[in-house]
């Protein structure tokens, strides 16, 4: 799983960078296919401090998205991480889904 993490208008500093790969690393329990994972930190707001965390994750045939909007980046990333993990549990079941019908078809 290749992550790249990108901060606009700011540098994200080196704590958050890694609880942001540790948060992501959770992924890789639930599935193994993940090609590559985009990390967009930014500020929606500069005087209300509203951080938004965007995640980008490419699979065979799909792409995950999810993004998150709260006063701290780590929240923001933590919950898209949550988003993230459910569209992964929905796209294995349906791949499931599908193989059990094919096989009652053949």
């Amino acid at each position: 799983m290749n992550i790249q993490i990108t901060s606009r208008k700011f540098k994200a500093k080196d704590n958050l960078k890694e609880f942001i790969t540790d948060q992501l690393k959770s992924l890789e329990k639930i599935t193994d296919e993940i090609f590559d994972v985009d990390v967009i930190l930014s500020f929606q707001h500069q005087k209300d401090s509203l951080k938004t965390a965007e995640i980008v994750v490419r699979v065979p045939h799909k792409v995950l998205k999810a993004s998150v909007t709260t006063e701290e980046f780590k929240k923001s990333v933590g919950f898209a991480v949550e988003k993230i993990e459910k569209q992964i549990e929905r796209r294995k079941t349906k791949i499931i889904d599908t193989k059990r019908v094919e096989k009652i078809h053949d």
